[in-house]
C-alpha cells in the first residue's frame, strides 16, 4: 500500500481532537484530559486563557482562541473535535460551521438519545460542575429542549470537588469526590431518574461507582467520544460462521 503525507503533519493516527481548558487540575485516568482513558490515540490542544472561570461563566470572547486551537487540531489530522468542558458547547454551532468537521463539545448532546432509551415518566439525572450555570437558556442556546425530565444536581457545594476542580488547589482526592458524586446520584434516583448523565468532563472516572450505587445507565463525555470514534472508524469484523 502506498501512503502520502497530509498537511505537513509530523504525527498520524489521531482521529479525535480534544480542546483543553487552561487549567491545572490533576487529570486522573478516566478524565477526558487523560490519554489513558481511551483505547485509541487522541490529540490534545490547550486553548490559552480559556480558564475554568471563563468556561463556567460562559465567556464568548474566547471564541477566536478556541477556533485557532481547533484549526490546529484539524491541520494535524483529527477528523472530529470535542472538549474537556461541557460549557464549551456555547460555541458548538459556530465552531462546527467554521471548522468544517464534526464537533461535539458537550456530553449534554446525548440527551435526545437518552430520552428515547429510558421509560416514560422517568427523568435524566444530570450531574454538573455548577448547576447555577446550567440554565434553561443555556440548554436552548445549544439546541437542546429544556423539559421537566431534567433533574439537575450541581457539584459546586461539594467541598473536595469545588476546591480541586473549581478553585484548582493543585491536588485531588478521588475517593472524596467519588463519595460526593455517589451521594448526588443517589439523591437523583430518589427523584425518579431513569439514567444519569455526567455533564462535567472530570466526572467519568466515577461512572462505575455511580452505576454500582444506583443500578442506572451512566452516560458521560467518554461514552460520547467512544461513540463518535466508532462512527469515524467502524469496526472491521472478522469471524466465521
Amino acid at each position: 500500500m502506498k501512503y502520502t503525507i497530509k498537511n505537513q503533519q509530523v504525527s498520524y493516527g489521531e482521529a479525535i481532537g480534544i480542546l483543553l481548558l487552561d487549567s491545572v487540575i490533576p487529570f486522573i485516568p478516566g478524565d477526558v484530559a487523560n490519554a489513558t482513558s481511551y483505547d485509541f490515540p487522541v490529540r490534545f490542544k490547550k486553548v490559552p486563557g480559556f480558564t475554568v472561570a471563563r468556561a463556567v461563566g460562559k465567556d464568548d470572547t474566547v471564541y477566536s482562541d478556541l477556533l485557532a486551537a481547533a484549526r490546529d487540531l484539524a491541520a494535524n489530522g483529527v477528523r472530529a473535535v470535542t472538549g474537556d468542558c461541557g460549557f464549551m458547547a456555547l460555541h458548538q454551532q459556530r465552531l462546527r460551521q467554521d471548522l468544517g468537521l464534526p464537533v461535539f463539545l458537550s456530553s449534554l448532546f446525548q440527551i435526545p438519545f437518552i430520552r428515547h432509551l429510558i421509560p416514560a415518566g422517568t427523568g435524566i439525572g444530570i450531574i454538573t460542575a455548577d448547576s447555577r450555570s446550567l440554565t434553561q437558556n443555556f440548554f436552548e442556546t445549544i439546541g437542546i429542549s429544556f423539559g421537566p425530565d431534567f433533574l439537575i444536581s450541581g457539584m459546586e457545594s461539594c467541598p473536595e470537588f469545588a476546591s480541586a476542580v473549581m478553585d484548582e488547589k493543585g491536588t485531588l482526592d478521588a475517593k472524596k469526590i467519588e463519595q460526593e458524586i455517589v451521594t448526588a446520584a443517589r439523591n437523583l434516583t430518589q427523584q425518579n431518574a431513569g439514567a444519569i448523565l455526567l455533564e462535567c468532563s472530570v466526572l467519568p472516572p466515577y461512572a462505575w461507582a455511580v452505576h454500582h450505587a444506583t443500578g442506572l445507565p451512566v452516560f458521560d463525555t467518554i461514552t460520547m467520544i467512544n461513540y463518535v470514534f466508532s462512527a469515524l472508524e467502524p469496526h472491521h469484523y472478522k469471524g466465521f460462521m
